[in-house]
């Protein structure tokens, strides 16, 4: 009996130890702050505000892009809350138009200070896209058809 009390002990420090050494390195700085390296300054938001908390974008943000990723690509569902489109037409450098023009840049700027690879950019833009103007009834342009078009000036070639 006296053997398991000594057991059940030293597994209750045990864990205790294993407790206490996973808070510490977790409360250990990084590289770049052990180093003296400041934290990156980035141009504000054009928004009132961003989609969520700055804390919980700073920890969160990938979680958040993948689950929207996943929803418009494997389900068909479109939203514009969590989207990368909305993060670059808010975050875009009022200097460079782009959140990964330079390592000043918006998303360049922390990746680069948390030494984390940004593939983003193999796919989509970096840049908003230039909103086209929306066509008015007098603005707007029918396209026709090579063949409609015969069919609409009596068969007379264009």
């Amino acid at each position: 009996m006296a053997r398991l009390d000594l057991a059940s002990k030293l597994g209750s420090w045990l864990r205790l130890a294993a407790l206490i050494g996973a808070a510490a390195a977790l409360a250990a700085p990084s590289f770049q702050a052990a180093a003296g390296v400041d934290k990156p300054k980035l141009e504000r938001g054009k928004g009132e505000r961003c989609v969520e908390d700055t804390d919980f974008m700073r920890r969160n943000h990938m979680q958040l892009l993948k689950h929207h990723r996943d929803e418009t690509m494997h389900r068909g569902i479109r939203t514009t809350k969590h989207s990368l489109k909305g993060c670059v037409e808010c975050h875009a450098s009022e200097k460079t138009g782009s959140v990964a023009a330079t390592k000043e840049d918006f998303c360049m700027a922390c990746h680069t200070y948390a030494s984390v690879k940004l593939d983003c950019w193999d796919c989509h833009a970096t840049r908003p896209m230039a909103k086209k103007p929306a066509k008015t009834e007098a603005t707007a342009e029918v396209k026709t058809s090579p063949m409609m078009a015969n069919t609409q000036n009596g068969g007379a070639k264009p």
